[in-house]
């Protein structure tokens, strides 16, 4: 299989979030090769608010892992770097999301690519744009710098850092 270009969402609110963050993707290697990573930013929780804030970032990534492959690599890292089972959008040491692979659109119960709810995250829009401003949702038929125009909650994402170093 040839590489494909993937983008990846990064999350973090427990324990070292910057660390939980590089770990995920150091972990991931070499299942993946990192191309670029954005910077990190600090965004207030989504879904769940009586919570600590994440640390977000994102990254693209070239891989030969078919779709399927590439959810079961990020689960098993997940599971080693301590994610526990919780209940939806709470707290947890690391959260990593297949936001885009390739311009595939992925239906299936285990995996929807794009990521079905990204459209409504300033704290994943605000990193993707960094990365790449111009790159069509294939779903929605618009740039990700649209997307981001039209999403709420811009002013809960702060710039953290510079990108993960690895």
């Amino acid at each position: 299989m040839d590489e494909v270009s993937v983008y990846l969402g990064l999350g973090s609110n427990l324990g070292d979030r910057e660390a939980n963050l590089r770990r995920a993707l150091q972990d991931l290697t070499p299942s993946i090769t990192l191309v670029k990573s954005s910077s990190i930013y600090e965004t207030e929780p989504w879904g769940y608010k009586e919570q600590t804030q994440f640390l977000n970032c994102a990254c693209n990534v070239l891989t030969q892992l078919s779709p399927q492959e590439l959810i079961d690599a990020i689960k098993k890292v997940e599971r080693a770097i301590g994610r526990q089972p919780t209940f939806p959008y709470g707290p947890r040491i690391i959260d990593v999301d297949i936001l885009f692979y390739g311009d595939l659109l992925i239906d299936e119960e285990s995996l929807v690519v794009p990521h079905p709810r990204l459209s409504q995250r300033a704290f994943v829009l605000i990193p993707l744009v960094e990365l790449s401003p111009d790159l069509v949702h294939p779903r929605l038929g618009l740039t990700l710098s649209e997307l981001l125009e039209r999403v709420d909650g811009r002013e809960g994402v702060k710039l953290w850092g510079p990108p993960v170093a690895m």
